[in-house]
C-alpha cells in the first residue's frame, strides 16, 4: 500500500513539520508514504521519505497514479484565505483520486475560512468525496455536519507529540510572533510596549523564535527599523534559530513565558510545559488557548488595558497538565482515519 501525503510540507514552517511528523508516526507500517513538498531535499533528509514537488500539479497527479490512496494531512487545506487557487488545487487532487477509484482521507483537518460563496459551494461538493475524515476542532466538525457530513473530531494532531518536562522558571520570555493583517505598523506598538514593560519589570531577556522561516524571520529587525521597538526591549532581544519542532520545544521548555501568535507554536509551548499566553489573529488560536486555559488577546479587538499585568500573572506559572493530557488523548482520534487505509 502506498499513500500520497499532501500538505504544506517543505515550506520551512515548523507547524507543518510537526504535523508531518505525527502523521508519519500514525501511518500503518504496511503503508509507504510519498510526500508532496516544496523543499524536497529537506523533507527527504529529515523524514526519510520519497517526495514530489508540491508546487507542480502535473507532477503531483503523476505521483497519484503511482499511489493507492490520497491523504490530505493536517492543517486547514480546505480554505480560501491563502487563495481560491489553493482551494482548487486540493479540490482537483480529491476529484482526480476519486475518478481513479482511490480512497481520499482528510486527516486532522480544519475547515475554512471560506470567505467566498463559490468556495463554500465547492467544499460542500468536495466533502462527500472523502472516504474517511477527522476534524481537528469542533467548529470544523459542526460546519461539516451542517452540510450533511458527519465524522470524527479530535484535537489538533500536533497534540500527539510527546510532552516535555518544563525547566524554565526564571527563564527568558520567548515570543512566537508573525506578520498579521491586524497588526499594521503602529498597531504593533501597544503589544511591544507591554512586552518591554514586562521584560524590564521581570528582568528577563526576550528571545524571538521565527516559526515560519520565510514569513517570521527578521520580524524583530523589521519592527526595529520602523522605530516600534523601544530601546530597553531592543537591548534585551535576540532572534533564535530553530530548525525543527524539537528545537523549538527545547527553547520553550526553558522559557518563563511563551507569547505565541502561531497556533502550533502555542501547542508546542504547552507540550513543553511552558507558561503560555496567546495573541489570536484567527479563531483557531483562541480555541487552542481556551483548551490550554491560558490568557488570550484577540487581535481583532482593542488591546486589553491590563495586557502587561495578564502576561505578568502567567509568568513562571505553567498550564494545567490535566487539560493538556486530555488534548493529547483527543488527538489519537486521527489515527483511526489512517487505519482505514488497510481496510
Amino acid at each position: 500500500m502506498r499513500a500520497l501525503i499532501c500538505g504544506y510540507y517543505g515550506e520551512h514552517n515548523l507547524g507543518d513539520d510537526a504535523l508531518l511528523e505525527v502523521l508519519l508516526d500514525q501511518l500503518p507500517g504496511e503503508c509507504r508514504p510519498l510526500v508532496t513538498a516544496h523543499d524536497q531535499a529537506l523533507v527527504r533528509e529529515r523524514f526519510g521519505v520519497e517526495t514530489t514537488d508540491r508546487r507542480r500539479l502535473k507532477g503531483v497527479l503523476a505521483a497519484l497514479d503511482r499511489c493507492d490512496a490520497l491523504v490530505l494531512g493536517g492543517g486547514s487545506l480546505l480554505q480560501d484565505a491563502t487563495s481560491f487557487r489553493s482551494l482548487l488545487y486540493y479540490g482537483a487532487l480529491m476529484l482526480a483520486a476519486r475518478t481513479r477509484g482511490k480512497p481520499v482521507l482528510l486527516w486532522g483537518q480544519g475547515l475554512g475560512p471560506l470567505r467566498r460563496r463559490r468556495s463554500r459551494l465547492l467544499v460542500r461538493g468536495l466533502l462527500p468525496l472523502a472516504t474517511a475524515i477527522s476534524w481537528r476542532d469542533p467548529a470544523s466538525a459542526a460546519q461539516a455536519r451542517a452540510w450533511g457530513v458527519a465524522d470524527r473530531v479530535g484535537s489538533d494532531p500536533v497534540w500527539g507529540l510527546p510532552a516535555r518536562d518544563w525547566r524554565g522558571r526564571g527563564g527568558p520570555i520567548v515570543v512566537c510572533f508573525r506578520p498579521v493583517r491586524q497588526l499594521d505598523a503602529m498597531a504593533w506598538r501597544p503589544y511591544l510596549q507591554a512586552l518591554e514593560g514586562l521584560a524590564v519589570a521581570a528582568d528577563r531577556p526576550v528571545h524571538w523564535l521565527p516559526f515560519h522561516q520565510d514569513q517570521d524571520r527578521g520580524l524583530l529587525a523589521d519592527l526595529t527599523r520602523q522605530g516600534l521597538v523601544g530601546p530597553a526591549l531592543a537591548a534585551r532581544s535576540r532572534e533564535l534559530a530553530a530548525a525543527t519542532p524539537q528545537e523549538a520545544m527545547d527553547a520553550f521548555a526553558q522559557a518563563g513565558l511563551v507569547l505565541a501568535m502561531r497556533l502550533h507554536g502555542l501547542i508546542l509551548a504547552a507540550l513543553a510545559g511552558s507558561p503560555c499566553a496567546a495573541l489570536s489573529y484567527d479563531p483557531k488560536v483562541a480555541a487552542a488557548a481556551a483548551g490550554i486555559g491560558c490568557p488570550c488577546q484577540d487581535l481583532d479587538a482593542p488591546p486589553s488595558a491590563g495586557l502587561q499585568e495578564g502576561w505578568a500573572a502567567a509568568l513562571d506559572q505553567p498550564p494545567n497538565q490535566s487539560g493538556i493530557a486530555d488534548l493529547q488523548r483527543q488527538s489519537q482520534v486521527h489515527r483511526a482515519v489512517l487505519d482505514t487505509l488497510l481496510s
